[in-house]
């Protein structure tokens, strides 16, 4: 497996755990808050674009087994996130929200996130580490 997927796996894996976490204790508020502020909006279709071009760039790996297959996964939903959010409308996403019921259903679409969150964290940390990346060698 290589550095780079491995890497991406623990990254990935803890950011998302702890974005999760931090949204649990925020609530839905938060995120209809943000949803209904174009030019907020705007800047995370941005980043969303800009992570998920470089991720497709980046790591564009279809086999060597799931974790690959995951974070390459993963990448591709970033990219088509942010494809999204820079192709609809502004004024269409809190319909949007509000047509999910956000608001009533908040734990069951923050779910998936962290399953896949606590899988690539897992897996990332559980892979053998070649040459020594994540190791007390790489504080030398």
């Amino acid at each position: 497996m290589s550095r780079l997927t491995i890497f991406l796996a623990r990254y990935i894996g803890l950011f998302t755990i702890l974005l999760v976490v931090a949204m649990l204790v925020r609530g839905s508020a938060v995120i209809e808050t943000t949803v209904a502020d174009g030019p907020v909006m705007l800047t995370y279709a941005i980043i969303s674009l800009a992570v998920g071009t470089a991720m497709v760039l980046g790591h564009n790996v279809w086999s060597g087994g799931a974790l690959p297959v995951v974070v390459t996964l993963v990448g591709w939903l970033i990219l088509a996130k942010g494809l999204l959010l820079m192709l609809l409308p502004p004024e269409a996403l809190p319909g949007l929200f509000g047509q999910m019921r956000y608001d009533e259903h908040f734990y069951l679409y923050l779910a998936p996130s962290l399953v896949i969150g606590l899988y690539l964290a897992w897996a990332g940390f559980a892979a053998p580490s070649p040459n020594g990346i994540g190791t007390s060698r790489d504080l030398r």
